[in-house]
């Protein structure tokens, strides 16, 4: 029998639905709820004394959801369900989306209901409920999971060259960590507002060895070859997610304005080298893959079952052993004893 690792949680920053309630309209007083018992136009209020808290979930080859064990907020094992995503309105104009996941318990009953922004939600000012979208939650969820680069990332290629990420084209040969070099297959961009979890994380120069700044998404996993197991993993090849490395000097998330993100896609999910970091690049699995264009080639789309076999589920490091007063420090301190 093959012996596969089980899939790391994912763990997403929600409030409780008790923590987001109308304060104007048709169900006053009651909690965010599920798209069939909204109303648009009712306004919503943050309590000033809600926290977020860390939602770890599962998911399965089918894309079902679960909670871990290792959650803070809900019951593990319980199935867990995306049901939309919301557009609020806040006074100023400004909008904000929120995505709305219900936990169900063993009968099939509503047990509790989350929500994730997408920005950040401020306590005590009121965003007027104006859209509820129960096709694409799927893709705002899955689009919060694929790995990023910003614009003017130097990526190394197979000559040896340092090119920013934004010139390179469709064909053009990356060296990888595993596979020497490898072809671009798909590159994808987008803008978004830098908040919440699209927020980029800057890893400012020599932090890990880095001639320049690098900035990535929140969840971009980081590849460490520690000379010495400082963490403890009991390994000396980790990945380490970019946002367990923020400690506020060296390491920052970057709020504000907009961010123009980059993800590359290759044949198997590959470690390739951004300012001289090894970093991963995108993963296609069951979450990721709504992000994706639906007019991509056969070619392609035949090559992406490939994917889960390079997922490397064992490398990764949980925020647990890097809760140090400096990870970043100790983690460049290890790669060269």
């Amino acid at each position: 029998m093959v012996q596969t690792t089980p899939r790391p949680a994912q763990t997403i920053p929600v409030y409780a639905a008790v923590d987001f309630t109308v304060v104007n309209g048709a169900n006053l007083g009651d909690p965010i709820s599920f798209a069939a018992e909204l109303d648009q136009g009712d306004t919503y209020e943050l309590h000033q004394t809600a926290l977020q808290e860390r939602l770890a979930v599962l998911m399965d080859e089918s894309g079902r959801f679960t909670i871990a064990e290792s959650s803070e907020i809900g019951r593990p094992g319980a199935a867990l369900h995306l049901d939309c995503c919301l557009t609020m309105m806040a006074g100023t104009g400004q909008t904000t989306e929120v995505l709305v996941l219900v936990e169900v318990d063993d009968a099939g009953c509503v047990a509790e209901v989350y929500i994730l922004p997408l920005a950040e939600l401020v306590p005590r000012i009121g965003y007027a409920l104006v859209g509820i979208d129960r096709n694409n939650a799927r893709r705002k969820f899955a689009e919060v999971g694929c790995v990023s680069f910003t614009r003017g990332t130097h990526i190394t290629m197979a000559s040896g060259e340092q090119r920013m990420i934004e010139d390179l084209a469709l064909g053009d040969m990356v060296l990888t960590r595993d596979d020497g070099p490898q072809e671009v297959r798909w590159i994808g961009a987008s803008t978004v507002r830098a908040v919440g979890e699209f927020a980029p994380i800057r890893i400012k120069a020599d932090t890990l060895h880095n001639l320049n700044d690098l900035r990535v998404s929140p969840d971009h996993r980081l590849f460490i070859y520690q000379r010495s197991d400082e963490l403890g993993a009991g390994r000396h090849e980790v990945l380490v997610r970019a946002r367990h490395l923020v400690n506020g000097d060296t390491v920052v998330q970057e709020g504000g304005g907009f961010v123009e993100y980059f993800q590359l896609l290759f044949d198997t999910h590959q470690i390739i080298y951004a300012e001289g970091i090894a970093a991963e690049t995108l993963l296609v699995d069951t979450r990721t893959r709504p992000a994706l264009p639906e007019d991509l080639s056969e070619k392609l789309a035949q090559a992406l079952p490939g994917h889960d076999n390079r997922v490397r589920r064992d490398f990764e490091v949980t925020e647990a052993l890097l809760n140090h007063t400096d990870a970043a420090k100790l983690l460049k301190r290890a790669s060269t004893r």
